[in-house]
């Protein structure tokens, strides 16, 4: 249960300790983008004779960086008597991340082969990674869910939050995002925290996967509970679609764009808007119809 204070109270500077730091934060994502994908995010040139070396000395400068915001991090935000020992955990944590940067290179790879194969305006690889701001949001966000799954607490929704005020796609580092995740254009893109994706997943602009509603305790708060879809293996969800609550959309389904969904369908559906007629709007949904 969540602890709510009588009075909004601001987390300020303890004993002289920062808070973390979104500039520095910034810098962990470059750097982790350099390492994944090297010779793509900076002027330096990249040869398979020192790669090794250049790739190690950008992880020495990503572990300094990275553990001194965890312990900022955890000193600030962490439960109390988890504090004591900050700056023992931090160096700790920090090497557990960079332990998960080959997956993490592995998934955003498989992430880049995705958005290649869906998008035929697409020339290359190469462009995928540099110009696709889908990309640039999976960078993010597969970075901060790495960090959330370490149990630090702030960085990774700072992390994403970044990502969403340059690019406009905005995805909690709770959600569940599997391999081969795509998203066309992305602008106005919404993943809540408790959404679960599968692999193969591809959504176009505009797609809200959001909660419908809360469950709240006797006081009358939200409670952090599964409140966000679950879409399984092979699923389209097109431009302006929004689907809300703890529904399933099953396996190699399709949703039309702008539709409203709020329960569950079953794997092969294809959920789109009936067209008018006579100028009266008709049925939202209809299965088995083509997009």
């Amino acid at each position: 249960m969540r602890h709510v204070p009588d009075e909004i109270t601001f987390i300020s500077q303890k004993s002289g300790r920062p808070l973390p730091c979104p500039e520095k934060l910034k810098r962990i994502v470059d750097l982790t983008k350099e390492i994944v994908f090297p010779g793509f995010f900076s002027e330096s040139t990249v040869h398979p004779l020192n790669q090794r070396c250049y790739i190690g000395t950008l992880l020495d400068h990503l572990h300094v960086l990275l553990k001194e915001q965890i312990a900022n991090d955890l000193y600030c935000f962490a439960e109390t008597e988890e504090v004591s020992n900050t700056d023992d955990r931090a160096p700790e944590l920090a090497l557990a991340f960079l332990e998960r940067l080959p997956e993490i290179r592995r998934l955003l790879y498989t992430d880049v082969k995705a958005m290649f194969n869906n998008d035929p305006a697409a020339k290359s690889f190469g462009e995928v990674v540099i110009c696709y701001p889908s990309i640039q949001a999976m960078v993010h966000y597969r970075i901060a869910h790495e960090l959330l799954l370490l149990g630090i607490p702030v960085l990774p929704r700072i992390i994403t939050e970044l990502a969403h005020s340059a690019i406009g796609i905005d995805i909690h580092p709770g959600a569940r995002i599997g391999e081969y995740f795509s998203i066309d254009h992305g602008t106005g893109v919404v993943i809540g925290e408790t959404c679960i994706i599968g692999n193969h997943v591809h959504l176009y602009q505009g797609v809200t996967l959001g909660a419908r509603n809360f469950v709240l305790d006797e006081r009358g708060l939200p409670l952090n509970v599964p409140r966000h879809p679950i879409l399984e293996d092979h699923v389209i969800v097109y431009s302006n679609s929004t689907v809300l609550g703890r529904i399933t959309i099953g396996h190699d389904s399709v949703i039309g764009g702008n539709v409203w969904l709020t329960h569950s369908v079953p794997p092969g559906s294809r959920i789109v808007q009936r067209r008018a007629s006579d100028g009266t709007a008709t049925d939202l949904f209809a299965f088995g119809e083509g997009i």
